[in-house]
This record gives C-alpha cells, sequence and structure tokens, in this order.
C-alpha cells in the first residue's frame, strides 16, 4: 500500500477544531480507522489492541508485506478506501452534523464492548448525548419490523414501563417492535438509544425521520461507520452485536424464524448476556423467532417489565413471593388481602405448626408479600 498518509494535514486541522486537542493522534487515527475497514474487522481490532490505533497504521504496508499472509489480505481489502480525502470529509461532516466522536478510554465509552475483543467498534459517532449508556442498565429490545399489534403493545408496555423506571431502552430504530420500543420509551419520558447499521446521520428507514430526531434530543442515535455510510445487511448483521454487548439484558418481543432478531439473540447468548423472549400464538410466523430463542438459546420466558427486572437482578417488590417453598406457598395461601389473620387462623387454613407459620410469614415479611398488622397478617399480593 505505497500511497500517501491516509490522515493528510487537512484531516488534523479539522479535526483540532472539532474534537480539540486532548488525545488528538488517537482520535484521529481512529477515524481513519474506521472510514478504513467495515465494522468489527478482527485483523484491524488485533492490530489496534496491539499498537494503539496510530501506530497500527504506520508502517502498514510494510507490515503486510513481511510475511503475515491475513494482514496483506486485509491490506488488499483495504486498499479502495485508502484516501485521505475520505478520512477529512468524515471529519467535515462529523462536526457539521455537531456529532460527538467517542473512543475508547473516554468516561462516555461503554466498557461492555470490552467483551468483543477485537471485534469491538474502534469508534462510536453519536448524535445526541453520548454519555447515553452511562449510569442506567440498558436494555435491549428487538423483534420484528412487520410486528403484529400484539408484538406492538407488548414492546411498548415493557419498554415503557423499564424506561420509566430509570433503564435506557435499546433498539435498532426499524420499523415494528424497534420503533414501538424507542416511541414507549419517550412517551414514558425516559431514556432511548438507536444502533443504526449506516451513518449516524443517515436516517434509515426514512418514516422514522421524527423518531431520530426525537430520540437524539434525549438520548442518542450511534454509529461505528463514519457519516455517509450506507446502511446494507452486512452492516445491520454487524450492528446486532453492539446492541447485545451494551445491553445489561437482550428481549426478543417478535421474529420470524429467520429474523435478523435471531442474530442479536445469538450474539447475546454467545457474550453470556442475559436473554428474553416473549412468547405468542403458535400459529403465528412473528412469534416462531421468539420460541425459537426460548428453546436453543435458553433464553427466560419474557412477559413484563417486572421479568426483565428479575433478569438482570433489579427486581423491586415482586408480584409474587419469590419463597417458592411449600411453606411458602401454603401460606400464602391462607392470607387474604383484606382481612387479617392470625397465626393461629393461618395456621388452621395451612395445615401447618404455628411455630413454622411464624417462621414463614417472617420470610414472607422480607420479601414484601406478607405484612404484619395490629390484629394480624395480609397478603400484599
Amino acid at each position: 500500500m505505497s500511497r500517501p498518509p491516509l490522515i493528510a494535514p487537512a484531516a488534523l486541522d479539522a479535526a483540532r477544531a472539532w474534537l480539540g486537542e486532548e488525545r488528538q493522534p488517537e482520535r484521529v487515527a481512529r477515524v481513519a480507522w474506521s472510514v478504513l475497514i467495515e465494522p468489527g474487522d478482527r485483523v484491524a481490532g488485533e492490530r489496534i489492541a496491539r499498537l494503539g490505533a496510530a501506530g497500527a497504521l504506520d508502517g502498514l504496508a510494510e507490515a503486510a508485506r513481511g510475511g503475515d499472509r491475513e494482514l496483506a489480505q486485509a491490506v488488499d481489502r483495504w486498499r479502495s478506501r485508502w484516501d485521505p480525502a475520505l478520512v477529512t470529509a468524515a471529519i467535515a461532516e462529523g462536526a457539521r452534523r455537531e456529532m460527538r466522536l467517542l473512543v475508547p478510554g473516554d468516561a462516555a465509552w461503554p466498557e461492555a464492548f470490552d467483551v468483543l475483543g477485537p471485534h469491538a467498534p474502534v469508534a462510536l459517532w453519536v448524535r445526541g448525548d453520548p454519555a447515553a449508556l452511562v449510569g442506567a442498565a440498558t436494555i435491549g429490545m428487538v423483534g420484528a419490523r412487520a410486528a403484529t399489534p400484539y408484538g406492538e403493545h407488548v414492546a411498548a408496555d415493557i419498554a415503557g414501563d423499564l424506561a420509566a423506571g430509570g433503564a435506557t431502552i435499546v433498539s435498532g430504530a426499524a420499523y415494528g417492535i424497534d420503533g414501538a420500543a424507542h416511541r414507549a420509551a419517550l412517551s414514558a419520558g425516559g431514556r432511548t438509544v438507536a444502533f443504526v447499521a449506516g451513518g449516524a446521520d443517515r436516517v434509515y428507514p426514512a418514516g422514522h425521520a421524527n423518531l431520530f430526531a426525537q430520540i437524539a434530543e434525549t438520548g442518542a442515535v450511534i454509529a461505528e461507520c463514519p457519516p455517509g455510510t450506507t446502511p446494507t445487511r452486512w452492516r445491520f448483521l454487524a450492528r446486532n452485536r453492539l446492541i447485545a454487548a451494551v445491553s445489561d439484558a437482550t428481549i426478543v418481543v417478535e421474529a420470524g424464524a429467520r429474523s435478523g432478531s435471531i442474530n442479536t439473540a445469538s450474539h447475546a447468548a454467545s457474550l453470556g448476556r442475559p436473554l428474553g423472549a416473549v412468547p405468542g400464538p403458535v400459529t403465528s410466523s412473528t412469534s416462531a423467532g421468539c420460541h425459537r430463542v426460548l428453546r436453543e438459546y435458553d433464553a427466560v420466558c419474557v412477559t413484563s417489565a417486572d421479568d426483565v427486572r428479575e433478569l438482570i437482578g433489579a427486581a423491586g417488590e415482586p408480584s409474587l413471593p419469590a419463597y417458592e417453598s411449600a411453606e411458602a406457598v401454603r401460606v400464602a395461601d391462607a392470607l387474604s388481602r383484606r382481612v387479617p389473620r392470625d397465626v393461629d387462623a393461618i395456621a388452621r387454613r395451612s395445615g401447618l405448626a404455628p411455630a413454622d407459620v411464624i417462621a414463614t410469614l417472617g420470610l414472607l415479611g422480607l420479601q414484601g408479600t406478607a405484612e404484619a398488622q395490629p390484629d394480624g397478617w395480609v397478603s400484599t399480593v
């Protein structure tokens, strides 16, 4: 690759005005890499991890001629994009669009991406708040574009409830389940983040232009490709790994048997992230993917926001007794929501000894599913 340096003086000048001086060589080099490679390029990721982004660009042609066949093949892939004008244009467009550039080491960089190793993004282009993924539980919600009213209703219920409770809803801004989840989070006054397959400046689908603007106002639209990049099938699949990696749990709401949402679920499962799926009618093709995820990916059945909170270990007061011993079930059945009952009455109804009733009531009381009143105990669920 005997060509001029990929980072031209014009790019450095533009970057200085846009990014400032802090860690500028590394930032500009990561811009260059995001122009040069496709998302998740392992060869580039390994070289950057070893040499740093700037060091990985230096001497690339010489290294490729040094007998490393895999690097030589990669350099051949990257050759058509070795154009300083492309890097300068990306920086100028990022500044014009008032985007922010996130790179590893920034305070707002999601450390969850570390699990991707050499497939982690080299940089993130952000419209909106670059810290949108910091400081809150993140829930990935994905599903069919051709969603049913049932699927959109369930997605909105779960996303709205979680967002109102402070969680950040992460999705891909597509029609169907993605859009329902984003809109519900916004309606609840919560935060939502869209990971897109092209540039963060590209509105795809076009019918979601207003939704993109709303997401960027309070959350963020995030891309690993530079501005102007066209979404493609491959980039959608690569984007899915980011949703899975950054989410504390990924929920598949509706999906066909060969849906791209299955790809996201596969990433979540391979990364060891909690995975849930919403069941649906066995006669519905849009539920076939969810049932496959439940069957093949060891996903948890999810029907409510409480199920999601439990999945990430952040459940509040359970709606059913969490302590499911036989004694707990019998004591819970013996309680009334309206009429307080003393220990002897509960013992008679449950068939347990008073001492066992007292011990079990203590556990249920700690869980918040039973409450002591002056004249006895009542159920709170």
